[in-house]
């Protein structure tokens, strides 16, 4: 008798940790969704309808880029109530910075006001050790280093085994200015953002995860880069080519990591939002939709759009 319930009990725990594993393998399976930056054009009610199409129980985090239009004014009421709107999704949000959030402002005397807009958008936005919206998901902000208390906006997050982080590269050329002495913003920046990525690479690298998400608003251009030869020659790349450093930072590090690094950004470069790949990076030109990517690690590419699941800016679907 002793023997027998020996036996069941084994049973009964090898069918429980086989459970457990499928468990954890179901969990890695997840979906997430981008709002891309054409509607905060329409101002908060294109934006909130967005919110509640990609609020779907199954959607781990929605990603929105940008808080407001190129046309719409650089004040704190209307930062204030962008937040307020996007504290009220009930799924995780986190906000991308894009370009016309701050690069584009300016004061009543016609100067520029970017960073001072930036250091507002980051005390509004990013002060909070978690995402927005109802639900929370923890983060691990950039700013947490004591060197680069600034860069709020820069934060990390997992989901099954991949690792997402946002990085603030405006598409503007990631705010690289012609102009002689007028590039400290651009320069500071670059610096934080070259100590962002070595330190999601190795973090990556640490926990074997499987794959690296990167959100900008800017497309660094990563499957454009030149190789063999043509990399070589001195015309390439521009001299004023405000993303050039970050890609080839990208590449250089992807080349180093076993999994997959998919870069997802605020452009569009085809009709339709598709992944295109290089090696281990991927390219997602989210543009101005709102679209749904499904992550299936018992998948070959792991990253699928969802083609059920996208919706323009004018509110038309894409079938």
């Amino acid at each position: 008798m002793p023997r027998r319930r020996s036996l069941l009990l084994f049973v009964l725990a090898c069918a429980l940790a086989g459970g457990a594993r499928a468990d954890a393998r179901d969990d890695d399976a997840h979906r997430f969704a981008i709002i891309g930056h054409g509607f905060t054009d329409g101002g908060e009610k294109r934006l909130k309808q967005a919110l509640a199409d990609n609020d779907d129980k199954d959607v781990a985090f929605l990603v929105v880029t940008g808080i407001k239009g190129a046309n719409e004014p650089c004040t704190d009421k209307l930062y204030q109530k962008r937040r307020e709107l996007i504290d009220d999704a009930r799924r995780p949000v986190i906000v991308l910075p894009a370009g016309s959030d701050w690069t584009e402002c300016r004061n009543s005397a016609g100067r520029t006001n970017a960073i001072e807009r930036m250091n507002r958008i980051r005390e509004l936005f990013y002060g909070e050790p978690s995402t927005l919206g109802a639900r929370k998901l923890p983060l691990t902000r950039l700013s947490m280093s004591p060197r680069f208390r600034s860069y709020a906006e820069n934060a990390h997050w997992s989901v099954g085994k991949v690792l997402y982080a946002t990085v603030n590269m405006p598409a503007n050329n990631n705010h690289y200015l012609n102009e002689a002495g007028r590039n400290s913003e651009y320069e500071d920046r670059l610096v934080a953002n070259r100590f962002w990525l070595h330190r999601l690479f190795a973090i990556a690298r640490r926990d074997k995860l499987e794959a690296i998400v990167l959100f900008s608003e800017g497309d660094v251009k990563a499957l454009s880069q030149p190789t063999g030869l043509r990399a070589l020659l001195r015309g390439a790349v521009p001299d004023n080519d405000g993303f050039a450093e970050p890609r080839r930072l990208i590449l250089s590090l992807a080349q180093k990591f076993p999994g997959k690094v998919l870069l997802v950004d605020g452009t569009r470069m085809r009709a339709r939002p598709v992944i295109e790949w290089r090696g281990n990076v991927g390219h997602l030109a989210a543009g101005a939709d709102a679209l749904e990517v499904v992550v299936n690690p018992e998948t070959k590419t792991l990253f699928r759009v969802d083609p059920r699941k996208v919706e323009t800016a004018n509110g038309a679907r894409k079938d």
